[in-house]
């Protein structure tokens, strides 16, 4: 990637119309970057798939992609285990033929069971994805997000480990659901540092080829309840600019506030001040 790009996750608040205009009004916000939510339906079609491909490339707009919420790789159910995998790779489909460059998803659930074998069932899970994305596209990169619930597979050190077991394989690192997930942790430029050092040590570049998702963030003693906008939450949003640019940190930050394009042009008019 050539920068750090913000851009928002789906169509912009002040857009009137569809997701061409959305990648069109993002760049006259002078982002950089646009997420396709696919989390309730996988809403675009084969033959849409060019237009917006050309929409991004017109208006230099890096497209990702978030595959749908009904996904659980450690279902003990084949029917819904299967159909998990269907939706992540037709995700990964339509994303590639968009010309995009990266698919987060919320790979599944623990159901108090051990750690260690939901991990096992999820590597299996993730094994036939690739086995399928690579058919179409090697080099689109297919990325286990940090969930924000506990009772959700997906901490950093899960989805590191992941990283390491296969090569088209990085993280979305969402700092708030993090934060929500650690019940008020990984809050402090301190915290944000050793996150980034940690990626970074997955290797393949990771640094300068990062999906991240911020957005204010509300929290129980289970995790997350609900996005909010930044400056009324208590997430950091300012010290954790200050990591990624000491970090250097280039790839997409998408924001997932409730009110998007204002949330991901504070965060970017923050960092090019600093």
């Amino acid at each position: 990637m050539d920068k750090l790009r913000f851009g928002t996750a789906g169509i912009p608040t002040c857009t009137k119309g569809d997701t061409i205009q959305g990648i069109k009004d993002v760049n006259s916000l002078k982002l950089g970057s646009f997420e396709l939510e696919f989390v309730r339906s996988i809403n675009i079609s084969e033959e849409k798939a060019p237009e917006i491909k050309k929409a991004a490339k017109d208006n230099n707009i890096v497209l990702t992609c978030h595959a749908p919420y009904f996904i659980n790789l450690n279902s003990t159910d084949p029917k819904i285990f299967h159909a998990s995998i269907g939706r992540i790779v037709k995700s990964a489909n339509i994303t590639s033929l968009c010309g995009g460059y990266s698919i987060c998803f919320h790979a599944g659930f623990y159901q108090k069971q051990d750690p260690k074998k939901v991990y096992e069932n999820i590597k299996t899970g993730f094994k036939k994805i690739l086995d399928e994305v690579k058919e179409f596209d090697k080099n689109i990169w297919i990325r286990p997000e940090i969930s924000g619930k506990i009772a959700q597979f997906g901490d950093l050190n899960e989805l590191i480990k992941l990283s390491k077991d296969f090569d088209q394989v990085l993280p979305c690192i969402d700092f708030s659901h993090l934060f929500a997930r650690t019940v008020g942790k990984n809050n402090t430029l301190e915290e944000f540092n050793s996150i980034l050092e940690q990626v970074k040590k997955i290797g393949k570049d990771s640094i300068k080829n990062m999906h991240i998702h911020v957005s204010g963030i509300e929290y129980g003693d289970k995790g997350e309840k609900h996005h909010l906008i930044l400056e009324e939450s208590k997430f950091n949003y300012k010290d954790l600019m200050k990591a990624l640019k000491e970090f250097k940190v280039k790839g997409y930050l998408t924001c997932e506030s409730p009110n998007i394009e204002k949330d991901a042009i504070l965060m970017k008019n923050y960092y090019e001040k600093i």
